[in-house]
């Protein structure tokens, strides 16, 4: 599974309120959280982040909050793929049970800079920085957690088991 798309960086402890400020929680559609995607931090993301658009950060990704809004205003503004040097153990769960794929790669966490075009392949964790030719590893995806994102979300993967 190939994703391609353009970076947006941000750095360290990204928290779920910057992600999605708690005064917009009053729904749970994807498409309308994603209206105020880090509203806060980077007013434009919403006005120029495009379907398939990666994020790449540092540590301790999605920290804060256990709310899966934060995953949700992510996938639901277009975002395909997160990269980050470490996950919050919550947020890490939380979006795989949506179908956001994560990875873990430090180098690609600190060589990537925003606008670059990268590809990613989930199966090897192959992550190519077309702008650069530059080549990072992740770890890959457990083939369990593939299942669940190649179904749409754990919800989709439990309806299709038999």
């Amino acid at each position: 599974m190939k994703l391609e798309g353009r970076v947006w960086k941000f750095g360290d402890h990204v928290d779920t309120d910057l992600i999605i400020p708690a005064r917009f929680l009053n729904v749970s559609d994807e498409e309308e959280l994603a209206k105020n995607c880090f509203v806060d931090v980077r007013p434009d993301f919403v006005e120029k982040v495009q379907a398939g658009d990666v994020i790449v950060a540092g540590k301790n990704f999605g920290c804060g909050s256990s709310r899966e809004h934060a995953p949700w205003a992510l996938k639901g503004a277009g975002i395909r793929v997160i990269i980050a040097k470490s996950f919050a153990r919550i947020f890490y769960r939380n979006a795989f049970n949506i179908g956001l794929p994560l990875l873990e790669s430090d180098q690609a966490s600190d060589d990537l800079e925003e606008g670059d075009q990268v590809s990613v392949d989930l199966l090897t964790g192959k992550i190519s920085n077309e702008s650069k030719d530059q080549h990072f590893s992740a770890k890959p995806i457990p083939d369990f957690m593939m299942e669940i994102i190649q179904a749409g979300g754990l919800v989709n993967h439990l309806k299709n088991r038999k």
